[in-house]
């Protein structure tokens, strides 16, 4: 059984951080792109950053573009996501997302809050 669990959310001033972790079972996330999308109340879920299998490139949303840095810790079979200068535009359900580096398998996880209020 395949498992994506999310932590690391909660409630941060404008202009703090937080780290979301998302810890996999079931999967080798070395043989996955790992990526973060997040879904505010009443939008649409959108991508926020992405990291690639082999090579470990990655690619952020125009909004999140240096404050945010996606990492991955293969030997913990973790993916972290560092958010840094948050915004309260940041408050949302972020989701961790894994597809196989060859396609046709694909999990998300449950998704944890973020909100960024004073």
């Amino acid at each position: 059984q395949v498992q994506l669990l999310e932590s690391g959310g909660g409630l941060v001033q404008p202009g703090g951080s937080l780290r979301l972790s998302c810890a996999a079972s079931g999967i080798t996330i070395r043989t996955y792109h790992m990526s973060w999308y997040r879904q505010a109340l009443g939008e649409e879920r959108e991508l926020v950053a992405r990291i690639t299998s082999i090579g470990g490139s990655t690619n952020y949303a125009d909004s999140v573009k240096g404050r945010f840095t996606i990492s991955r810790d293969n030997a913990k079979n973790t993916v972290y996501l560092q958010m840094n200068s948050l915004k309260p535009e940041d408050t949302a359900v972020y989701y961790c997302y894994a597809a196989f580096q060859y396609g046709g398998l694909f999990y998300w996880g449950q998704g944890t809050q973020v909100t960024v209020s004073s």
